[in-house]
């Protein structure tokens, strides 16, 4: 995997307004963050952030399966065809990818968020959570998947406080990361549409 990059995903949410959200690991450089999109609701196979789906450099996959295929307990080849298939939001065979590098390198954090993103971008929250608890543990601190705890909570499980833990331990954990900044903000957005949730009121209208 190409651990110096972060991948961002971006959904909605209508809580009374509309908020850009932020879920994304330590993967390449070549994923740049996009502007939030507005959306009325989040979709877990949508378009990130209203960006196009790169295209699927073939001669690069294919250069990989070989190397894979030489090398049966190299993880790294699968974590970088995982990375390819996700950047062209072919999340199935992402999870192809990455599930046989997290078997190889169960150790590795960023890949296993990875593979728990796909999951919930194929519409499955539960097996995202799981996946992300296996990150968890191996690093209780981790705060991109934290984030995205609480992004599948809140979109996919309609969990939200279990969201706004997740969010708060984010902020807890790293103010003034981009990441803390994120959780602020969804935080923020949930609290003034909600009563009650993480202890925050709905906003007034001219308060």
């Amino acid at each position: 995997m190409r651990s110096e990059s972060i991948v961002f995903a971006l959904a909605g949410v209508a809580f009374g307004l509309i908020a850009g959200w932020v879920i994304g690991t330590q993967q390449t450089t070549s994923r740049v963050p996009a502007a939030p999109a507005q959306a009325s609701a989040p979709e877990p196979a949508a378009e990130t952030g209203g960006t196009r789906a790169a295209l699927l450099d073939e001669a690069q996959v294919t250069a990989l399966k070989s190397v894979a295929a030489r090398e049966p307990t190299n993880a790294r080849p699968r974590g970088q065809l995982g990375d390819l298939y996700f950047d062209a939001e072919r999340y199935a065979e992402a999870i192809q990818w990455y599930g046989e590098a997290v078997k190889l390198a169960p150790g590795d954090v960023n890949i296993s968020t990875d593979l728990g993103i796909c999951y919930y971008y194929t519409n499955q929250p539960d097996k995202a959570l799981e996946q992300f608890e296996h990150s968890l543990q191996l690093d209780p601190n981790h705060v991109k998947t934290l984030l995205n705890v609480g992004i599948v909570r809140a979109f996919g499980k309609q969990d939200l406080d279990g969201a706004v833990q997740a969010w708060q331990q984010v902020i807890k954990l790293s103010p003034g990361s981009a990441e803390g900044q994120a959780a602020k903000r969804a935080l923020d957005s949930m609290q003034a549409a909600h009563r009650g949730v993480g202890g925050g009121a709905a906003q007034k209208p001219g308060a």
